[in-house]
């Protein structure tokens, strides 16, 4: 099953409490930093919400 490595590229400052919840929700701690999720519907719409903070790529699984 593919993967998404998501990393966080662009500050929440001045952003929706929203979307500061949902780059919270993901994993991710400060800036730059990368999270791997596998890619489910429930990842895509949190990455779909904030995708202008994000950069997403896919990543091949190793199992």
């Amino acid at each position: 099953m593919a993967q998404l490595k998501i990393t966080w590229k662009k500050s929440c400052i001045g952003r929706p409490e929203k979307q500061r919840r949902i780059i919270q929700s993901l994993g991710l701690r400060r800036l730059n930093h990368s999270v791997i999720h596998s890619d489910s519907p429930t990842i895509r719409g949190m990455v779909s919400k904030v995708v202008h903070l994000l950069e997403v790529e896919q990543v091949e699984s190793t199992s």
